[in-house]
């Protein structure tokens, strides 16, 4: 199992063998494109040395600050989004004992307690922690029992609606004319 979320194969390798990146690309995906949030846990990794939880937890925050504004960003916002993964790296030191795989993997959780194991996180909305059990149940090997249905519609087999649908370029272009629809549906309502 290989994602291919970023188009970058080393940003891509790393998203697929360390969990923790998977995490913190997908609290990097907003107001950026998808692709360079998820391609943002390589930054990191690149000019900290960090690939850790407790590592990047325990940096210096303005040293981390500034790995996070170095050209290119890891994010637009990199002041507030740097805060954030620290603060969810943190979180998963404290609650998961640093192991961000423990939130879907501790105690076989069902799909309903993993989603509720995410929307615990700093960062994590109900629409954000919907996204990612479909893309650990789609592409990471989640199996825990109700995953579709604790993903709500992310979960459905055959779409085209998030990063959870993302396994090569024409998904990516499928998933952003979904995302484009969904845009003008909302625009064109108010």
């Amino acid at each position: 199992m290989a994602l291919h979320i970023t188009g970058d194969t080393a940003a891509d390798d790393l998203l697929t063998e360390n969990p923790l990146a998977l995490l913190v690309g997908m609290l990097l995906d907003q107001q950026v494109p998808m692709e360079t949030a998820f391609a943002g846990p390589l930054k990191i990794e690149q000019r900290t040395g960090a690939s850790d939880a407790a590592t990047i937890a325990a940096m210096d925050p303005d040293d981390f600050l500034e790995a996070f504004k170095t050209t290119p960003a890891v994010h637009r916002f990199p002041g507030s989004m740097a805060t954030r993964v620290q603060t969810l790296c943190q979180e998963i030191v404290d609650r998961w004992g640093g192991d961000a795989s423990a939130i879907w993997t501790e105690g076989d959780p069902t799909g309903a307690e993993v989603l509720k194991r995410l929307k615990d996180l700093p960062g994590f909305g109900e629409q954000k922690a919907k996204i990612f059990v479909a893309l650990l149940g789609k592409q990471y090997g989640f199996t825990g029992a109700g995953w579709r249905e604790a993903a709500g519609d992310y979960g459905t087999d055959g779409s085209y609606r998030s990063v959870a649908d993302i396994v090569s370029p024409e998904s990516l272009t499928k998933v952003r004319e979904h995302k484009k629809a969904m845009k003008a549906a909302a625009k064109a309502k108010a």
